[in-house]
Formats: structure tokens, C-alpha cells, sequence
């Protein structure tokens, strides 16, 4: 599959996401080369209400699975108990998977 076939998918996969998103606020997701971060995004107000990033910790899932608690604990201080979980177009694989079943182990509700 080529580079541009995989953007047209990502991009896609973004839209239907996006498209399904509740009320609620969501937990969005970005991965770079280096790190992974995770938000609390309350679209209602405009504002983040928190975030969590692995810059200065372990890397790959390790890292991923850190990130996870941490964004749910600080979610659970902010009062929020239930998110929609955004991937930002990537795949529900590795890392993402891993932050994701961290952040439900934590108390979570996607």
C-alpha cells in the first residue's frame, strides 16, 4: 500500500470517528515518532482539561500504558468519568490499544 493510499485511509478513518462523537468529552490521541500524547478535550467550553504525554518516561507500549493511567486519574480529578475515545485516525493497534485498555483499567468509561 502506498503512502498516499494510507493518508486517504487515516483521513477516512478520522472523519467516521469524528463523526460519531457524543456530548461527552473526548480523549484524543496523537502519536509521533518520539512520544505519545493523550487529552481530555471538553468541546462544549472550547478547552483541554487535561493531558498527559510519555516524553520524559518509557517509550513504546510500556510508555503507552503509562499515559493511560495517567490521563484517567487526572480525568477522575477534573470530575470526568465518561469520554469518547477520538484515535485521531490511527489504528486501534499497539501503542493506541494500549493507552486505551490502560485508561479503562484506570475508570475510564469510553
Amino acid at each position: 500500500m502506498s503512502t498516499k493510499q494510507q493518508k486517504l485511509q487515516a483521513r477516512k478513518r478520522r472523519t467516521n470517528v469524528k463523526a460519531r462523537l457524543s456530548g461527552r468529552p473526548r480523549l484524543l490521541v496523537f502519536r509521533s515518532n518520539r512520544a505519545i500524547y493523550a487529552q481530555v478535550i471538553d468541546d462544549a467550553a472550547g478547552k483541554v482539561v487535561c493531558g498527559a504525554s510519555n516524553l520524559k518516561g518509557k517509550s513504546g507500549v510500556a510508555g503507552a500504558t503509562e499515559v493511560g493511567k495517567t490521563i484517567a486519574a487526572q480525568a477522575k480529578k477534573a470530575k470526568i468519568e465518561a469520554v469518547s475515545f477520538d484515535r485521531n485516525g490511527l489504528r486501534y493497534h499497539g501503542q493506541v490499544k494500549a493507552l486505551a485498555e490502560a485508561a479503562r483499567e484506570a475508570g475510564l468509561q469510553f
